[in-house]
């Protein structure tokens, strides 16, 4: 059985700092491309990043580019999003996802989000 799990979500003050992480297990973690996803409140879902560690690849929206470091601790089979300098309008739900195979966009798996909260 495939399993994702957020986690690291929480209260950060604008301008302030998290790390997310997502425990996978059911699937050749190593070999497998991985995203994080967003959802704010009333929103639509956004793509934040992507990494593809079997070939170095790593992907970010420009709304995030700078800010944010995806990487994956293939030892743990653990995926990671480092958020930095946050902002008010990026409170959300991440969730993880794996990738289709073969494919530069769509996922056959979801985590179960975790809550980013950004509020003075």
């Amino acid at each position: 059985e495939v399993q994702l799990v957020e986690s690291g979500g929480g209260l950060v003050q604008p301008g302030g700092s998290l790390r997310l992480s997502c425990a996978a297990s059911g699937f050749t973690f190593s070999s497998s491309a991985m995203s994080w996803v967003r959802q704010a409140p009333g929103k639509g879902l956004e793509w934040v990043s992507s990494i593809y560690s079997y070939i170095s690849n790593t992907y970010y929206a420009d709304s995030v580019k700078g800010r944010f470091t995806i990487s994956t601790d293939n030892a743990k089979n653990t995926l990671y999003l480092q958020m930095n300098s946050l902002k008010s309008e990026e409170t959300a739900v991440f969730y993880c996802a794996k990738v289709l195979p073969g494919a530069l966009e769509g996922y056959d798996y979801w985590g179960q989000g975790t809550q980013v909260t950004v509020s003075s």
